[in-house]
């Protein structure tokens, strides 16, 4: 199983950046789909995606990569900010930087146990060096 890493970045993008306002993983899923769209990439199905989006949302929270926004921070129960662990995801991730799929394809290999705490610290490591070495 690989995971809709793109979906991801976006969820994480979105939780560093909700002070003060609720975390809205649905709507995230749409802008994005859009945004594939408006790019000539076909969404196929996206109810699936925002569905995708509330499980991926569930967990990054309980496998510590997000937690609730603290209230002096822009925090409203309805919001998070990133870990450590979130960070150093988002930095992998990161689409905007040169080499992001090489940490792509080391997560995809650990398929599902890939955003479990055990698995990601071990990787994180290994993912961040570049592909030559």
């Amino acid at each position: 199983m690989k995971h809709d890493w793109d979906l991801i970045e976006r969820l994480l993008h979105e939780a560093q950046n909700s002070a003060g306002k609720p975390f809205a993983p649905r709507r995230y899923a749409e802008e994005l789909a859009e945004e594939h769209e408006n790019a000539g990439e076909h969404v196929d199905n996206l109810d699936h995606l925002r569905a995708e989006a509330a499980r991926y949302e569930a967990r990054l929270l309980h496998n510590g990569f997000i937690e609730p926004r603290p209230e002096e921070e822009g925090g409203n129960g309805e919001n998070f900010i990133l870990t450590a662990r979130g960070a150093q995801l988002l930095s992998m991730l990161d689409s905007s930087i040169p080499g992001s799929e090489h940490p792509r394809e080391v997560l995809d290999e650990a398929g599902e146990a890939a955003l479990t705490p055990e698995v990601f610290d071990r990787l994180a490591p290994k993912a961040n060096l570049s592909e030559t070495g």
